[in-house]
């Protein structure tokens, strides 16, 4: 998603994970015998297949976990893992939850680089299509396209240009760690608000 240079070392957490979970790591890995990133963990702990993608996490919010996880430090890396549990059931039904996700992390990244139009315009653009689906009605199949086409286009590329404004902030850990604490807690109040999505749909997450 995101090349990311290798983060310099950092002092290894007291938080680990409990007995029979892998090591939190970097990027995808083949096994759990070789570490986990935090969707994998989170995969695992759902009960699903050895995946980055898991079912009942929204796509938008695993991408923005998987850039976190393989941004930040060892420490931080180690402290976010109990986030794993929650994500693992963190899927909002709502259509307009994606543009609000990534209209959320526009805006954190304007708080570093409040000058940048290109942040403002799309933060713009987010808030439009959120507030148009929230009103709208609920989403057959050319709604589900549109929505699909419009997170793999405009959506993940907005997502992906304020995560990268972010990694390069001094504090990026703090930052990091703040916004998927709080995407993570409002994805898990929208999910409880209008139940899961059903596991036979969605399961394209990327």
């Amino acid at each position: 998603m995101i090349a990311l240079p290798p983060h310099p070392p950092s002092r290894q957490s007291s938080a680990l994970p409990p007995d029979g979970l892998p090591a939190p790591g970097r990027f995808a890995h083949l096994h759990p015998d070789d570490g986990a990133c935090l969707m994998e963990s989170a995969a695992l702990l759902a009960g699903g297949r050895f995946t980055d993608s898991p079912a009942g996490t929204h796509p938008a919010l695993a991408a923005l976990a998987r850039v976190v996880n393989d941004s930040v430090g060892d420490a931080t890396r180690h402290a976010l893992w109990p986030l794993a549990a929650e994500l693992a059931d963190a899927r909002p039904l709502d259509r307009a939850y994606a543009p609000l996700l990534v209209g959320t992390v526009v805006d954190a990244a304007r708080v570093w680089r409040p000058a940048s139009r290109r942040l403002a315009r799309h933060g713009r653009a987010c808030r439009r299509r959120g507030e148009r689906l929230a009103h709208g009605r609920t989403a057959g199949l050319p709604g589900r396209v549109a929505d699909l086409l419009w997170w793999r286009g405009p959506g993940r590329r907005r997502l992906e240009h304020a995560l990268r404004v972010l990694c390069a902030a001094p504090d990026a850990d703090q930052r990091l760690a703040r916004l998927l604490r709080k995407a993570v807690a409002e994805a898990r109040a929208g999910a409880a608000r209008g139940g899961r999505v059903p596991t036979a749909e969605g399961r394209c997450n990327r």
